[in-house]
């Protein structure tokens, strides 16, 4: 059994009672011993060693919420988050040179509320690929943006009705425009040719060299079916060197009760988490469902499942050992979904059942009343706090005073939930620093909105926001004697930086890149 050591380094361990060690030992993958004072800076006697030279190492950071399918695939696609409607435009033309006739191009991150022109139109993306289908995604995941060729292959016309769920924009004459809403954008989807497994499983080897190079060694990923079956075609030819746990679509959870599926239940690199589904849209689009109207119009957005629904679906779930981990982002989708979780609870209880480690996906804003109740209901709160700088003017101008109540992590540790951070990605970067910067800054990378950040009272402090990316999601997963530290016991899973992060100045925090990355007792990426 072959014992390598790391030496002289500021090791942040996360552990309360050994929080700076000196050195590690490690064996077959795991941390076996750590090393403090004198005994971390010497050369061990047998075994292989690697002298760090006071380099700072923090345990491999977690991504709680991204769609890993989904960003890998974004690798290739067109890159639509631009400052103008026309640079996205001269971008998909671009891709369109290149690609053959009659191909899709595919293009994500586009932001209506970015452009001074507003939402595009079906015909403005026909002048720029006449001999292509062209569908491009909204960088909320919410909305999605066609041209006429799309359009008409997906049998879209004047007299096609909005889908449940979902919504056509139109023109003064009825004629769909080519943004397309919520469920509605599953009309153009569903006629995409699909990738094959291998495919998405070769665009997720190349995804995670990516994702380790930013510091990320865990993932909570909330694609669907065909990112189960390439991660596990990955983990059964020992490709995978990421930890991921998987969610489970709704529309799969029949076939996951047949096949036996729990929640924490998998193997070190890939085991299964809750079910997900949707109570709402997003802001951006303005679909995300409101107990009072949008600012400057009647509009309260989307609900898309009722307590009860989620009430029935929950009791299923969990009655096969399944938790749930629901997208909810308005206010009315936060308390309707609280109301649900509740009578779960309950469920829970009278059935003689384990209580399942049940997690909201975003809460983006979530009215006075209701913020106690996820500690209460022990539910976790899985947030992205690169979408408060992101979303802020937005935020501000769709909700006003509501904001005092919104992307608000800091709120929720006060009242005593688990909260996890992520990412969101390709929604967002997943650079876990770009989140960490946002959550303790609340500030943009240019400074803005000013030296004290966005709602200042929302901000965390350092280790909350490490906390936040290593031993509370492992804790959410059911891995917290596994990952998110690096103690005796635990995978080997780290980062090694030359920048102490609890010590640079706070806007230096986004800068942050690991030099190495290690996994497993490995070095997946070393460039020191």
């Amino acid at each position: 059994m072959e014992t390598f050591t790391l030496i002289n380094a500021r090791i942040f361990t996360m552990n309360e009672s050994s929080a700076e060690v000196s050195g590690l030992i490690i064996q077959d993958g795991r941390v076996s011993h750590i090393l403090t004072g004198a005994d971390g800076k010497e050369p061990p006697a047998r075994g292989s060693y690697l002298d760090l030279g006071g380099k700072i190492v923090l345990p491999g950071l977690i991504d709680s919420h991204l769609h890993l399918r989904q960003y890998a695939e974004t690798l290739g696609k067109v890159n639509c988050e631009t400052q103008t409607k026309s640079d996205c435009l001269k971008r998909v033309r671009e891709k369109a040179l290149i690609t053959a006739p009659g191909e899709w191009v595919l293009g994500h991150g586009w932001n209506h509320n970015s452009w001074t022109e507003g939402y595009g139109s079906a015909a403005e993306l026909d002048q720029v690929t006449p001999d292509h289908p062209v569908y491009l995604t909204g960088k909320s995941l919410h909305l999605s943006w066609a041209n006429s060729r799309a359009l008409a292959l997906a049998g879209i016309d004047q007299k096609t009705p909005d889908p449940p769920g979902g919504v056509l924009q139109r023109d003064t004459d009825g004629y769909p425009t080519g943004i397309l809403f919520e469920e509605a954008v599953k009309l153009i989807e569903t006629i995409i040719p699909e990738p094959t497994v291998d495919q998405v499983a070769s665009s997720i080897i190349k995804a995670q060299e990516s994702l380790w190079k930013m510091g990320l060694t865990g993932v909570h990923d909330f694609d669907r079916v065909l990112c189960i079956q390439a991660l596990q075609l990955l983990t059964q030819e020992d490709q995978l060197h990421l930890r991921v746990q998987k969610s489970i679509p709704s529309e799969f959870l029949d076939q996951a009760i047949q096949l036996g599926y729990r929640t924490g239940e998998g193997t070190d690199w890939l085991w299964f988490g809750g079910v997900k589904d949707f109570m709402d849209g997003a802001l951006g689009p303005q679909t995300a469902a409101m107990l009072s109207p949008y600012q400057g119009s009647g509009n309260k957005g989307l609900l898309l499942k009722t307590e009860n629904e989620i009430i029935q679906l929950g009791r299923k779930a969990a009655a096969h050992g399944l938790s749930l981990s629901i997208h909810a982002i308005g206010d009315l989708a936060n308390r309707t979904l609280l109301n649900a979780l509740e009578d779960l609870r309950s469920y829970e209880k009278e059935s003689g059942l384990e209580p399942l480690p049940h997690r909201i996906e975003h809460v983006q804003l979530i009215d006075p009343a209701d913020l106690p109740r996820l500690a209460e209901l022990n539910i976790t709160a899985s947030m992205q706090p690169i979408h408060a700088t992101s979303d802020m003017e937005m935020a501000a101008a769709f909700w006003g005073e509501r904001t005092t109540y919104s992307y608000a992590p800091q709120l929720q540790i006060e009242q005593g939930a688990l909260v996890i951070f992520g990412s969101d990605a390709p929604v967002e970067s997943p650079n876990p620093w770009l989140g960490i910067h946002a959550a303790v800054t609340r500030r943009r990378l240019d400074g803005a909105p000013g030296p004290e950040g966005w709602h200042p009272e929302g901000r965390v402090s350092l280790h909350q926001a490490l906390e936040a990316f290593t031993i509370n999601p492992a804790r959410s997963a059911g891995r917290e004697k596994l990952q998110g530290k690096l103690m005796p016991g635990y995978w080997a899973d780290l980062i090694v930086l030359d920048t102490d992060p609890y010590n640079c100045p706070p806007e230096k925090l986004a800068g942050i890149l690991p030099m190495g990355t290690m996994v497993a007792g490995h070095w997946v990426y070393r460039n020191f």
